[in-house]
């Protein structure tokens, strides 16, 4: 089969990137697959930082962008069995034989009008999936669709290393729309975290794994900047490998994104999955992590790890684990069980159900 992959934010670097690419990864073992985008450089970028392996795929000119006519688009997706499409809030009109539908989060997705081009489209649809549970409420609610879960892969490299006193934190910096404000809500935990160094706590340091854009340098610089002089140290753009190692030595993971946001009217702004959230958890590190978006269908309260829904849950929940060793063994035990869940093998399996089936 030829099979053609469109991602709009493949210069993203993001977790979304990431699982468009895996099923590439997947796919190409049996077959052809083109990946419609202009700059090479991108895509080897994006491979270099998850680790993926895509020897044979093929790079061929974006047709999904707004210079390439309809009529020019339309007749190059003839070609393809197969086109599986990232939604940036649009849906496209195609000739391939099949075309699934990525939504990656529930960000009001297609924006369809009820019009007799938009009915078309949809009809054209061979399916619709989704990357959780919490994304796929928000798009069934609002569009009537029917749509597949399919969990994201997440490979686990825990090394063997020794557990330090280490709460961590990976993400993106990323500002939201045009306000300064930080996406992932690094900040929020920054200040969390002081607030619990002035009130004793002691021996413990707070380590933030981030990747921050060009764009963003300057808006990061700020933040960290709030960081001085308290045991916070930050990792900057670090590769898969590096990550795995602080991963293995972090004892408790933090996670906020959503916190204080209005999940109803912006229900993007809550982690959609939360890839990073099972690594740790992979990795023996317990997560602590906010009780909104995809986070609840990978912690279980008490068993895996903690969810919260204020500061104050956040800072004590960590220190219940911080002073009692026993219940953070037991809980990295069954955090590090929980995260098989989600294998490669078995995200290759339902991706070549859905897509060949």
């Amino acid at each position: 089969m030829r099979i053609g992959i469109f991602d709009p934010y493949l210069d993203d670097l993001g977790g979304g990137e990431k699982y468009m690419m895996t099923i590439a990864e997947c796919l190409l073992k049996n077959h052809s697959v083109d990946i419609f985008w202009d700059n090479q450089k991108d895509l080897q970028d994006l491979l270099k930082r998850f680790s993926l392996s895509l020897a044979g795929i093929r790079v061929v000119p974006n047709i999904f962008n707004s210079q390439t006519s309809f009529f020019k688009r339309l007749l190059a997706t003839k070609k393809y069995d197969a086109i599986i499409f990232l939604s940036d809030g649009s849906l496209p009109l195609t000739l391939s034989k099949k075309l699934f539908v990525h939504i990656q989060q529930p960000l009001g997705a297609m924006q369809t009008t009820g019009s007799l081009l938009d009915k078309l489209k949809i009809a054209r649809v061979s399916g619709f999936f989704c990357n959780s549970e919490y994304t796929k409420s928000f798009i069934n609610k609002k569009f009537h669709l029917r749509s597949t879960i399919l969990y994201p892969p997440v490979a686990l490299f825990a090394k063997d290393a020794k557990k330090e006193n280490i709460i961590l934190h990976v993400g993106r910096f990323r500002i939201k729309n045009i306000r300064n404000d930080d996406y992932k809500k690094q900040g929020v935990m920054i200040n969390a975290f002081k607030d619990m160094i002035a009130k004793g706590f002691k021996n413990w340091k707070f380590v933030l794994a981030v990747s921050v854009q060009e764009k963003d340098k300057d808006a990061f610089a700020i933040m960290k900047k709030t960081a001085a002089g308290y045991p916070i140290e930050f990792l900057v753009n670090k590769s898969n490998d590096e990550l795995w190692d602080i991963y293995s030595k972090a004892k408790i993971y933090w996670h906020a994104s959503g916190f204080g946001e209005d999940l109803e009217k912006n229900p993007e702004f809550a982690e959609h999955f939360g890839i990073s959230t099972v690594e740790a958890m992979g990795a023996g590190a317990v997560p602590v992590v906010i009780n909104a978006g995809g986070q609840k269908e990978i912690v279980s309260e008490g068993i895996t790890g903690f969810l919260w829904d204020t500061l104050e849950q956040l800072q004590s929940k960590t220190l219940k684990l911080a002073n009692d060793e026993a219940l953070f063994n037991k809980l990295s035990k069954q955090a590090i069980q929980s995260a098989k869940r989600f294998s490669r093998q078995k995200f290759y399996q339902e991706v070549n159900n859905l897509i060949l089936g």
